[in-house]
């Protein structure tokens, strides 16, 4: 999509889906505070259990926390529990049908669509799997199939992010502005720290002509963006302030 990531819900790809630094999730991978399933070609890859932290990060990144503050409780929270001396021998995992759709996802097998409505079916991250599956279906070209996917997780969990991310995408990408703010300004009550939110929302507001709300967003944004990352948000920002400048009535003085 060209306004915004879709969010998937793998901990795989942790700087679309929570809006985390490269740098940042690379040294926590070396550092050991995250667990990583491999490394392939230089790329640092993420399992189902990395899930978790990344979704508390986020939920610190939201409540206002620094980045320093957050590290300082992952390695404290590594430092609590010290390796076992002696070797530990690795008993088999069971798969569920969620973290194997997850792999095949990621290694872009088909089959993990498959995978993916199994799971739903079952009950095992059922909300994230209609969102996921809705994700190939837009891959794939199915826009509708898409939209009825990410509604069927809505149905789940009202407040599934990632469906109210995506299905604002899809609104923005058909051209109905209105749904597509809606689900935004959702996403926004229940993840307020998501900075690319506040980019596609105000970029919404700017084709709309509601500039002051758009320059309003877009700050926001500029605050949870990283700074290596933040041309785009400052680009739009440059743009939505220089047209309610033209578009000011010129003074009487």
């Amino acid at each position: 999509m060209k306004h915004g990531k879709t969010s998937d819900s793998s901990a795989s790809n942790p700087r679309t889906a929570f809006a985390l630094s490269e740098r940042h999730v690379r040294r926590w991978a070396q550092e050991g505070w995250v667990p990583t399933a491999a490394e392939s070609g230089g790329e640092v890859r993420f399992d189902l259990r990395a899930l978790a932290v990344f979704r508390r990060v986020r939920d610190q990144r939201g409540l206002g926390r620094s980045i320093r503050q957050i590290e300082s409780e992952l390695g404290g929270q590594l430092r609590l529990f010290p390796e076992p001396e002696g070797r530990l021998i690795p008993l088999p995992r069971k798969v569920t049908p969620f973290e194997d759709a997850l792999e095949l996802h990621e290694r872009g097998d088909a089959r993990a669509a498959d995978r993916y409505l199994e799971a739903a079916l079952q009950g095992d991250h059922a909300p994230d799997a209609f969102c996921n599956l809705g994700i190939l279906e837009f891959e794939a070209g199915k826009i509708m199939s898409a939209f009825d996917r990410f509604t069927q997780a809505l149905r789940i969990d009202p407040r599934h992010f990632e469906s109210h991310f995506n299905l604002a995408h899809l609104y923005f990408e058909s051209g109905d502005l209105r749904l597509a703010r809606l689900h935004y300004e959702i996403a926004a009550e229940i993840e307020p720290g998501f900075a690319d939110l506040y980019f596609n929302l105000g970029l919404v507001h700017a084709v709309t002509g509601e500039l002051q709300s758009a320059a309003k967003v877009l700050h926001q944004a500029r605050e949870l963006v990283p700074a290596e990352e933040g041309r785009k948000v400052e680009d739009l920002l440059s743009t939505v302030e220089g047209a309610m400048q033209n578009a000011a009535p010129p003074s009487t003085d």
